[in-house]
């Protein structure tokens, strides 16, 4: 099931833009993939990215391998493999990442932990994602709106 947010809604019609179920799907599976790549990917490749499941050890390496395929197919060499973390933190609804509670402050906004443990491991990854430094951070508070969270 495709899980797209109202914050993507600008580019998901066509996604042009990688959407957070994609990004977490990456994380998932341990792959660099630049908007370069996945603009050269076609509508249905793109699909077939946002609705391949990648949730489990399995799932994660047949992601990987038909995510590199298609890179291959594309631009002659697989793209960078990155470290998959053991405990990411958006799977911890304990402990909200600091990065994330900057950006919330930042914004004039205290997320509470009990705002945190009720979202989803994609809404918090969307957070994560959306509160760091080297990402473009304008869905930042969109995103808190939607997750209920002001």
């Amino acid at each position: 099931m495709s899980t797209f947010f109202e914050f993507e809604k600008d580019f998901i019609d066509n996604l042009r833009c990688i959407p957070m179920q994609v990004r977490l799907n990456l994380d998932t599976c341990g792959v660099k993939l630049k908007l370069a790549h996945w603009n050269q990917f076609t509508t249905a490749e793109r699909q077939n990215l946002v609705e391949t499941p990648c949730n489990s050890s399995e799932s994660a390496k047949k992601y990987k391998e038909y995510l590199q395929t298609l890179i291959i197919n594309k631009t002659g060499q697989p793209a960078k493999e990155l470290t998959i973390e053991e405990n990411p933190a958006w799977m911890n609804a304990s402990t909200i990442p600091e990065v994330t509670e900057n950006k919330a402050t930042e914004c004039g906004v205290n997320i509470k932990l009990q705002q945190w443990k009720n979202l989803t491991p994609l809404q918090r990854f969307a957070l994560i994602k959306l509160s760091r430094p080297s990402h473009e951070n304008k869905n930042f508070y969109p995103a808190l709106k939607e997750f209920g969270i002001v």
